[in-house]
């Protein structure tokens, strides 16, 4: 099993001609930056949780935006990776039909399910971005005394639907057309 930035990306070495491989690269490029940033949005969530927890024990002084803060990250995290979990078929799934099946029928069951997903998440993205120009628009903020705008969450979850979305869409263009092709050795 391969460890590390190597090895996000697509699971096939994929090689699509045209625009839909054009994409396919910059897609990954795009979630290889995503994981470092959502990794180090991960640290600084521990990071200011452990800050909260030491000042509040051993200092007494309240903090009203660490909570908050945190959610961002994580948010942020969770929302922007997907894409990057999503190309290499990261998600949690249910694999005890996986090997009762011929490859055939189990590629159309592949196809099936990124329809679908891809279905939701573009529903999704689109919600998210209605909510996230209502957020702008209407200059919502959070109820805290800390009282963050909303539109940056919002603009995390947007964006990472939005990436997901494209993902979903360039695998099932993948599936339609044959599934991605192994590059020869050199």
């Amino acid at each position: 099993m391969a460890h590390g930035l190597d090895s996000v990306g697509p699971a096939i070495s994929a090689s699509p001609q045209g625009a839909p491989g054009l994409l396919s690269r910059e897609l990954s490029a795009v979630n290889r930056l995503v994981v470092i940033l959502a990794s180090i949005a991960l640290v600084a969530a521990a990071g200011v949780l452990t800050y909260s927890v030491i000042v509040r024990y051993f200092l007494q002084v309240a903090t009203d935006w660490q909570d908050e803060m945190s959610v961002f990250l994580i948010l942020g995290a969770v929302f922007m990776s997907s894409a990057a979990v999503q190309a290499r078929r990261g998600h949690i799934g249910i694999e005890a039909i996986v090997a009762l099946l011929p490859p055939r029928i189990n590629r159309i069951r592949q196809l099936v399910v990124d329809v679908a997903s891809l279905a939701f998440c573009a529903f999704f993205a689109w919600k998210s971005w209605l909510l996230l120009d209502e957020a702008i628009v209407e200059n919502f903020h959070s109820g805290s005394t800390w009282a963050p705008p909303l539109w940056i969450p919002y603009s995390l979850m947007t964006a990472g639907m939005a990436l997901l979305s494209v993902q979903l869409l360039l695998q099932v263009m993948g599936g339609l057309t044959g599934g991605l092709r192994r590059r020869p050795s050199a």
